[in-house]
């Protein structure tokens, strides 16, 4: 039997009951156990961020607080009158969140501007009535909170102004409608806008997706790999009963559900290979091989690709249908004979020159015989990807295309009822 939870120490059963040996650990006791717990709950709660992302999050709010701050240098000294022209210590906070957590409902635009605008804003409105700065201070903070829950713009530094506004207007400070638009809607706007290039420079995403993209075929059809998964109501309504709307908007929570569907796929195909399930009788041509002769393959065998290789039958590249069609296209654009005339133009003996290498692509997504075949559900399931070429080093030996996946899965959808039926 093994021992309980807590010990070290060897067992025995003994009446039907378990004792602990001579020379065997104390069992942890219950008020040991909640320790345990308590301490490991006051710990970090969140995974340990790539060092290069932190260093990306903090350069950025640092760089913008920065050019917001030397540009209202440049104002004031433009317009010296005018003593708004100032950084007002919340916006540090909005800079973390534009730039550390930009994916995130209470970082976009609208929560931003209109978060800080509006909280300054109630805060004004409750200096108005001339209560004590202890109850103003409450009332501000409150009720800023909750007209940024009513109108949607939930940004926790908007507590902060509404905080700051008070407490500027008590130390003698000039606050009224203006103060709301300059500092508070001028500095955030500024934050925002600085936010939007940094991140897209720096290779995220700023504003966050609140509609599906335009799949690879530019139709309104969901890629693929999302058509099966929830819509988007029923992920606001599972955000919302788990109470996370503000940190994760529906269409990236999709995503993320998305990308732990294709890391189960890989697991589930665990144990079968893309050298097991690959075509090994390859048609493939040569670089200098004429467009008439690619037509003329892709024709005979309806394929939908065709590699190219060297003469040591290393990938060069690929030709899809596509390239074929897009490249008679440019060849015929004068024309005004179709397809069929463009395709007359594309094997005229005056562009015979043109060969594999003119048309075919070379950024190719390969994958090794080893690997695993869940790896190819994401892959072959983008609308840009009508096969993967499997290669050991450079060298072709096989391709895997979307009818040998499809032959997988529906074999193992086989395999799994059979299963199923047998228990």
């Amino acid at each position: 039997m093994a021992p309980e939870p807590g010990t070290s120490g060897d067992t025995e059963a003994v009446g039907g009951h378990t004792r602990t040996l001579v020379g065997s650990a104390t069992p942890l006791s219950q008020t040991d156990r909640l320790w345990g717990r308590l301490v490991r709950s006051l710990g970090p709660a969140m995974p340990r961020p790539r060092p290069q992302e932190a260093l990306r999050a903090g350069l950025g709010a640092g760089i913008a607080l920065s050019l917001s701050g030397g540009l209202l240098v440049v104002l004031n000294a433009w317009r010296g009158d005018f003593a708004n022209f100032l950084l007002i210590a919340p916006l540090g906070a909005t800079a973390f969140l534009l730039f550390a957590i930009p994916n995130s409902p209470l970082a976009q635009p609208f929560s931003a501007i209109m978060g800080n605008t509006m909280s300054a804003l109630v805060a004004i409105a409750v200096l108005q009535l001339g209560l004590p700065a202890e109850v103003s201070v409450g009332l501000a903070v409150g009720g800023a909170i909750f007209v940024m829950a009513i109108l949607r713009a939930m940004h926790p530094p908007g507590g902060a102004v509404a905080l700051a506004t008070v407490l500027i207007a008590v130390e003698g400070g000039r606050v009224g409608i203006a103060f709301a638009l300059s500092p508070v809607l001028l500095d955030t706007a500024l934050l925002v806008l600085l936010a939007v290039v940094y991140n897209r420079l720096t290779g995220r995403r700023y504003p966050f997706r609140q509609a599906p993209e335009t799949g690879a075929h530019q139709t309104g059809d969901a890629a693929p790999d999302r058509r099966l998964g929830l819509a988007p109501d029923v992920l606001e309504r599972l955000l919302s009963e788990f109470k996370l709307g503000a940190n994760i908007g529906a269409e990236d929570f999709g995503r993320i559900l998305a990308a732990a569907e294709a890391e189960a796929a890989r697991r589930h195909f665990a144990g079968l290979t893309c050298g097991e399930v690959m075509s090994q009788d390859i048609v493939s041509v040569a670089p200098d091989t004429s467009l008439g002769t690619i037509a003329d393959l892709f024709s005979k065998h309806h394929f939908k690709t065709l590699p190219v290789v060297d003469a040591e039958q290393r990938l060069e590249g690929i030709i899809s249908q596509n390239d074929l069609i897009q490249r008679a296209r440019s060849l015929s654009l004068p024309q005004k004979g179709g397809f069929a005339g463009n395709l007359r133009a594309l094997l005229d003996p005056a562009n015979r020159r043109i060969s594999a290498q003119d048309i075919m692509t070379t950024d190719l997504r390969v994958v090794r015989p080893e690997d695993g075949v869940g790896i190819l559900v994401q892959l072959l399931a983008d609308g840009g990807v009508q096969a993967a070429p499997v290669v050991e080093g450079q060298r072709l030996v096989g391709i895997v295309t979307r009818s040998d996946l499809l032959a997988v899965l529906a074999h193992q959808t086989v395999l799994a009822g059979a299963m199923s039926r047998s228990e």
